[in-house]
């Protein structure tokens, strides 16, 4: 094979991974761009403590992705850490639904689970959700359960 070869073998294969290179970022532009179809609206909800989760944590209904953690604060008087997360548009939760940070598992995630109430009023966009269960620590069980500290 000549050097000529060589360099035009060089061009074609450098194109090649160029080409594929662009096609993985349009398609992960896509795939981050496509959230949930129609809109969306946010509620809020204060937790004792919201270890686990942070912005972008998944929030589900019935194991289903239903919305996403937005923003996250502490609040300076009451200091709980304040959520705001969005939800889509076709979600209508009933106004006694409650909000929960749950586990997938002893080494899987957290995520924000929502566990709805039976009223006949629904939340509205900015509306907070007063019924929260924050995150229960794996280590506090333990040393509870080592301790036998039942404290009931």
């Amino acid at each position: 094979m000549s050097t000529q070869d060589n360099t035009i073998t060089e061009v074609v294969v450098g194109a090649a991974v160029l080409a594929v290179a662009v096609g993985f970022f349009l398609y992960a532009s896509q795939a981050a761009d496509s959230g949930p179809a129609g809109g969306t609206y946010t509620l809020d909800a204060s937790f004792r403590s919201a270890e686990g989760i942070g912005v972008g944590t998944e929030v589900r209904l019935a194991g289903v992705r239903v919305g996403t953690v937005t923003a996250m604060e502490l609040d300076p008087e009451s200091f709980r850490a304040r959520t705001t997360f969005t939800l889509r548009e076709d979600i209508v939760l009933p106004d006694d639904s409650a909000i929960a940070i749950s586990s997938e598992g002893l080494l899987g995630g957290n995520f924000v689970e929502i566990i709805p109430g039976g009223s006949p009023f629904t939340y509205e966009a900015g509306d907070t959700v007063v019924d929260t269960q924050g995150s229960v620590s794996l280590v506090t069980l333990l040393m509870r359960f080592v301790t036998g500290d039942g404290s009931e």
